[in-house]
């Protein structure tokens, strides 16, 4: 009896690790809060949270990742009852991606009351010393960049002025306009400013990749072409 009781628990949690197994490997919005996840708790043992804080912080961690679960469970459970259009499991899905959303916002909400006082003073102090880097550091990072930039176009040979190809545009232009609304905000407010900034450039950067018009790589190529080039020109200002 107490063989079976131990093989049953250990299958147990064998099926739950292959559950979240299979989350990971089917569902990009999963990888995407998974990692985000590891990147809050590293954060918050570098600028050494509280306790309660860190407490708070895993339970939003651990809400939003739950709630991911069982989306991809509903999803997946609609998707075998159901071959064809039916509004109730529509609505159904629409509710299971409406929790996750409240529970990312929560999580962003948690992440950003324990996290600004502490970031914001750190990040003064990194763009001033940014600000007075020597401009040669930057025009070197960014000669690099370029010659990347014109050596890969010339290998691949793809894409067109206006329309893919490597570099994104896009994604140069918003990465330099996250640096430039960086540097145009007041001390006081850097922090949300470039948060905010960084974090609809990272949209548009997203958009490019998932519309099929730039790959991962000429986004990222974009992302630094535009933030060294605005780097350049304000240290230079």
């Amino acid at each position: 009896m107490s063989s079976w009781r131990s093989r049953t628990i250990f299958d147990s949690f064998n099926y739950a690790f292959e559950g979240i197994i299979h989350v990971l490997r089917t569902q990009r919005n999963m990888r995407i809060h998974f990692v985000v996840a590891i990147g809050v708790i590293v954060l918050a043992l570098v600028v050494a949270v509280s306790k309660i804080e860190l407490i708070a912080l895993l339970i939003s961690i651990t809400f939003v990742l739950i709630a991911e679960m069982i989306n991809s469970a509903i999803e997946g459970a609609i998707d075998v009852a159901t071959s064809s259009f039916d509004p109730m499991a529509k609505l159904a899905k629409d509710v299971a991606a409406g929790a996750v959303l409240i529970a990312t916002l929560n999580a962003v909400a948690v992440g950003y009351l324990v996290f600004a006082h502490r970031v914001s003073a750190r990040s003064g102090h990194l763009l001033d010393r940014l600000r007075e880097a020597p401009a040669a550091v930057t025009l070197a990072a960014l000669a690099v960049t370029v010659v990347a930039v014109v050596a890969t176009k010339a290998w691949t040979g793809r894409g067109t002025p206006l329309r893919g190809g490597l570099p994104s545009g896009h994604a140069a232009i918003a990465f330099a306009a996250w640096i430039a609304v960086t540097y145009a905000a007041g001390s006081s407010h850097r922090f949300t400013v470039a948060v905010i900034a960084l974090v609809l450039a990272l949209l548009v950067a997203q958009a490019r990749v998932e519309s099929g018009v730039h790959s991962a790589l000429e986004v990222v190529f974009g992302a630094l072409l535009g933030s060294l080039t605005a780097l350049a020109l304000f240290q230079l200002a």
